[in-house]
């Protein structure tokens, strides 16, 4: 979401299209419907597998909370409801729309085929900025396509550091993840070489746009966060992977959103 503000506002800063209070109404409920989907779909899919796992068997498709059939026509309630609400948008996000429900619903199937899956989690939520983008001006620029490279590469990045929890279970039930491959000590070797490529593109899109000091504050500080949870969790030490994987990148990714679009808005 927050990312996908950036876009949006990308558009009516950087571009001088019109804001429109519908529009970015019409954004924030595509994310909304989108991650519903996502969220659900990931839990009707995984549900045998997360019944299996010490950590995941208390949620609520695999405890029996919420029944499967009812998770699946959530699923599908909430794809319907992000496609309508592109149609109110333009064409082309519309015709889009079913590209983006494939990659975020496709990710779920990733873990059961290639160790990349992790980059497939971080494609899906990389189409926020140059969706939200895409619904103000209607056509593709090189700018909003960068801040969709930070994200992809900053979402694969801690998705390998979450991953760790389930290295010895994945590895067992032939799942793939990276920590399943390569181990815990080269996983968090490889998410920390991929979040300083992350630092170079956030690095690059400032540059590009001609942000100002507001905007590189915020980066400065998502940057120095990015860091900090690769000094939370290490090999021998995981009992702060969620605050790593939620705390730090839910604080890093909020603030610079506040940053960045105060930069463009004020600045």
């Amino acid at each position: 979401m927050p990312f996908a503000l950036i876009g949006f506002f990308l558009a009516v800063t950087h571009h001088n299209y019109p804001f429109s209070w519908l529009l970015l109404l019409q954004v924030v409920l595509c994310m909304v419907f989108a991650r519903n989907a996502a969220m659900a779909f990931n839990r009707y899919l995984d549900r045998d597998i997360d019944a299996k796992n010490v950590r995941t068997a208390s949620r609520e498709v695999p405890a029996g909370v919420i029944p499967a059939t009812r998770a699946l026509v959530f699923v599908m309630v909430n794809a319907l409801l992000f496609m309508l609400t592109t149609w109110f948008m333009n064409l082309l996000v519309f015709f889009l729309s079913p590209v983006a429900l494939f990659v975020i619903l496709f990710y779920s199937y990733t873990k059961r085929f290639t160790a990349l899956c992790h980059f497939v989690l971080g494609l899906g939520l990389s189409l926020a900025p140059i969706g939200a983008y895409l619904s103000v001006t209607g056509q593709f620029a090189w700018l909003p396509i960068l801040f969709s490279l930070v994200v992809l590469s900053w979402t694969a990045g801690f998705d390998i550091i979450y991953a760790l929890q389930d290295e010895q279970f994945d590895r067992q039930h032939r799942l793939n993840s990276v920590p399943a491959r390569l181990g815990s000590k080269l996983a968090l070797q490889l998410s920390n070489g991929i979040h300083l490529f992350t630092a170079a593109l956030l690095v690059t899109a400032g540059l590009i746009g001609s942000f100002g000091l507001v905007f590189w504050v915020g980066a400065t500080i998502f940057i120095s966060l990015l860091f900090y949870q690769h000094q939370l969790v290490k090999p021998n030490k995981l009992d702060r992977v969620n605050m790593a994987f939620a705390t730090v990148n839910g604080l890093a990714s909020v603030q610079f959103a506040v940053f960045a679009i105060a930069d463009m808005l004020f600045f």
